[in-house]
């Protein structure tokens, strides 16, 4: 028998033994049991768990900005940021936001489109907008001082249990631990839970199991430990098992499960949306709009765009949708397609979004939109220095600068 057919039969039988020994629909105070949920193995306890994880934080350290930060704001600061993020991306905006708004006073008082221009390239706006929000309230609630309870924290827009926990447990040295990917990775694999991370009861068991791992006289270092170890040693591939300080406990390397764990539940198909965008130039304007409608990008800014479900055959004929879209049978006397771009990619968590582009201008001086359109253009800049935008709309930019002036 193959390793991999190991793995398979492994995951089969603890399936069988699982549906037969825990029942989904029993009231949640019935806790599933320990080993309902996992593979045997010769794990050490707890003690020594927190112990080894001590000594290897002590040899393997990972200088941060935000490590060892008496400032709660900026350690609240450097969790939204890392939020779906990874810390080399994360790290400069972190510095820029720093810079730009030093105290949480500073970041409440800023306009919302400055702070989604700052954050413009990490994706994920309504991070930003939660950010912007939970600024105001620590502002107005708190009169700009973080509050030093779970509970308080939890109620910040755009914090969930696992912020919550982090800025307790960093700033606050308050006993609550944090659930990342990295946790649930090391956990998975070092109990040997097989089944899929992302269900109900499988939440109940991780919180349960990294709150009994919690030091609880250092919290927030063993927080940091955890999740720095999961992050350099045990990543999701390749992981160091050869000198990791876990190994000889560890169900997952001891049953050939280490690319295997942990395992999520199947995704669910991507929506795929198909904009053409107009992008209409006359003399040395560009017209934008901003996205106002409760749908992806709200209030970042892109070219005039109409939704297809299906993309025309030709581009000739994509120019020709578009134009009549946005102009009427005179109006396109004076229009002229000069290049088509596309199409561009940009993946969401939930939507695949693909974007056509049809480079026009509009030759007629005195031609304005309507206003009711509420299109807009800007000074003699380049298109990329002035909106929050989609990423797709900024590789555009990327690689066909345009620039406007304002009229």
């Amino acid at each position: 028998m193959t390793s991999g057919e190991c793995r398979l039969c492994l995951i089969f039988l603890h399936d069988q033994v699982h549906h037969s020994t825990f029942d989904t629909d029993s009231p949640m105070s019935q806790e599933p049991t320990d080993s309902a949920f996992r593979i045997p193995h010769s794990a050490f306890d707890h003690s020594a768990f927190g112990q080894r994880l001590r000594n290897w934080a002590a040899e393997h350290p990972r200088p941060l900005p935000w490590k060892d930060e008496p400032d709660p704001y900026r350690i609240w600061l450097s969790e939204i940021l890392l939020q779906q993020t990874r810390v080399a991306q994360g790290l400069p905006y972190y510095e820029r936001f720093v810079a730009a708004y030093p105290t949480v006073a500073a970041l409440a008082a800023a306009p919302e489109a400055e702070v989604l221009k700052l954050w413009e390239g990490l994706g994920y706006y309504t991070r930003a907008k939660n950010l912007h929000a939970a600024a105001k309230k620590v502002v107005a609630a708190y009169d700009g001082v973080f509050p030093a309870s779970y509970d308080a924290l939890l109620a910040l827009p755009g914090v969930g249990a696992y912020t919550a926990a982090a800025i307790a447990s960093f700033a606050f040295n308050l006993p609550h631990a944090v659930l990342d990917g990295n946790v649930f990775r090391v956990l998975a694999r070092i109990w040997g839970y097989v089944e899929p991370i992302d269900r109900p009861e499988a939440r109940v068991w991780f919180a349960q199991k990294a709150h009994e791992l919690l030091d609880p006289e250092h919290p927030g270092a063993h927080n940091q430990a955890i999740m720095d170890f999961g992050a350099t040693w045990c990543t999701p591939r390749n992981p160091k098992c050869g000198t990791c300080p876990m190994a000889e406990g560890c169900a997952a390397l001891q049953n050939d499960l280490v690319d295997a764990l942990p395992r999520k539940s199947p995704k669910a198909a991507r929506r795929r949306r198909i904009f053409l965008y107009a992008v209409i130039r006359q003399d040395a304007r560009v017209y934008m709009r901003e996205r106002m409608d409760k749908d992806i990008w709200q209030n970042l800014w892109e070219f005039p765009a109409v939704e297809v479900d299906k993309v025309p055959p030709t581009n000739a004929e994509i120019a020709r949708l578009v134009v009549d879209h946005f102009f009427s049978e005179r109006e396109q006397k004076s229009v002229k397609i000069d290049t088509m771009t596309g199409p561009l990619k940009q993946v969401l968590t939930h939507q695949e979004v693909h974007g056509f582009f049809v480079q026009m201008t509009q030759n007629d001086p005195d031609w304005r939109p309507d206003p009711t359109r509420n299109w807009h253009a800007a000074e003699q800049l380049t298109l990329k220095k002035i909106f929050a935008k989609p990423r797709l709309i900024d590789r555009f930019l990327t690689e066909n600068p345009v620039y406007l002036t304002l009229f």
